[in-house]
């Protein structure tokens, strides 16, 4: 097996079992490996550290698979660790309140690069790493043994293929391709989703709980839903008796397919508004109109996607979350998120802050949002953890 040697001083992360290393700390290579390849990591003075996943033309070099020297990365490997993953989330596939859920956390799951996410009968993958990319095969013979999926669709569309030197993909893998709309169950609603051509893997199952939890305040009170997409938190509070709920996203499909799941819950006689827009155009409107809500969730796309454009994000999210502010009668509620893994919860807090001190209000934070089960955070590995959120009261 080729080796790759780390130059001195570079190996701390790998002993605390963090996954990735990164270019800058290798030191040499030994044995030509190819994108995608098995190597072996050892430090500086030959002692060995771990096996990983090797990529010349990736920032994060080597994506560690396994710390045990006596452990052998063969077809069984692969398999123990999709079998473990699934496991592991087995009071989730067995509850009659939901049949969506992430199977395969990238990292989270020691399977770096592999997503693999359950809309009913079909599975979503992603592959975002060479080494996912070479046993792929394998990898759907396996979900095909313990799922027994009636399709699984490959939605390997992200830019983030291109750091690893692949072309995107995009298409069906196995079985039967997923109609047009599959009709998945969450908290008990139903929602029609577009696993071909919906945002990321079809759905944002990591909202799950989350949406619940802010229902839960609707009762009897007037909703706004930013970037609602397809209705997720507009549906959840439309079930638990908001007087009323409007609903804005940019995007067309996302508003036809809101459409489309208002209906499939029975809920078209209810008080809904959904409104196809720029969501800080929007926001600015209502405030032009003299518009106030009771709710405000703000759940915005990635503003932040890597360290160098936290300042910039930081600004954005403030003015975000500014206006919604204003738009709030007094003691309303603000459920706002980011899921920027560059945005920390502290530094998120702040920027609340901030907003707040700007639009001349006080706030209470009363509730912290994290991911939901599916989506877990490796101790050794924080920056899995992408989500959060906080529920504040506006005075």
């Amino acid at each position: 097996m080729p080796e790759v040697r780390l130059k001195k001083g570079k190996e701390k992360a790998v002993r605390q079992l963090h996954p990735w290393i990164f270019s800058g700390a290798i030191d040499s290579t030994k044995g030509k490996p190819q994108n995608g390849d098995l190597i072996t990591v050892i430090d500086s003075s030959g002692e060995f550290l771990a096996y990983g996943i090797y990529n010349s033309l990736s920032r994060v070099a080597v994506r560690v698979l396994e710390w045990n020297r006596e452990v052998e990365i063969n077809d069984e490997w692969w398999r123990n660790r999709i079998r473990q993953s699934i496991n592991a989330r087995k009071a989730l596939l067995e509850s009659p309140h939901t049949n969506a859920c992430r199977l395969v956390f990238s990292e989270a799951d020691f399977l770096p690069g592999l997503i693999v996410d359950r809309y009913a009968d079909y599975l979503s993958l992603q592959i975002l790493t060479s080494g996912i990319e070479k046993v792929k095969g394998l990898i759907l013979e396996e979900l095909q043994n313990q799922l027994n999926p009636k399709g699984i669709f490959d939605r390997s569309d992200a830019s983030a293929r291109a750091h690893e030197g692949l072309e995107p993909s995009h298409g069906i893998l196995f079985g039967e391709a997923p109609p047009e709309f599959v009709e998945v169950i969450e908290n008990g609603i139903k929602y029609h989703i577009n696993i071909s051509e919906g945002q990321k893997s079809g759905f944002f199952c990591d909202q799950r709980d989350n949406r619940r939890i802010v229902a839960e305040h609707a009762a009897g009170k007037r909703v706004l839903d930013c970037f609602s997409y397809s209705g997720g938190f507009s549906l959840n509070a439309l079930n638990l008796g908001a007087a009323e709920v409007t609903s804005v996203d940019s995007s067309a499909l996302a508003v036809d397919t809101l459409k489309q799941n208002i209906n499939l819950n029975g809920f078209a006689n209810l008080p809904h508004t959904a409104i196809q827009s720029d969501v800080n155009k929007q926001l600015r409107a209502f405030r032009e109109s003299g518009e106030k809500f009771d709710i405000i969730i703000l759940d915005p796309p990635k503003y932040a996607p890597s360290r160098s454009t936290l300042d910039k994000a930081s600004r954005a999210y403030k003015d975000l979350n500014r206006i919604g502010m204003l738009l709030l009668n007094s003691g309303g509620l603000l459920a706002t998120f980011s899921c920027s893994g560059a945005v920390d919860i502290a530094h998120f807090k702040q920027i609340l802050a901030w907003a707040a001190l700007d639009a001349g209000k006080e706030i209470q934070f009363i509730y912290q949002f994290c991911q939901p089960e599916d989506h877990p955070v490796r101790a050794s590995f924080p920056e899995g953890e992408y989500l959060k959120g906080l529920l504040c009261r506006v005075c």
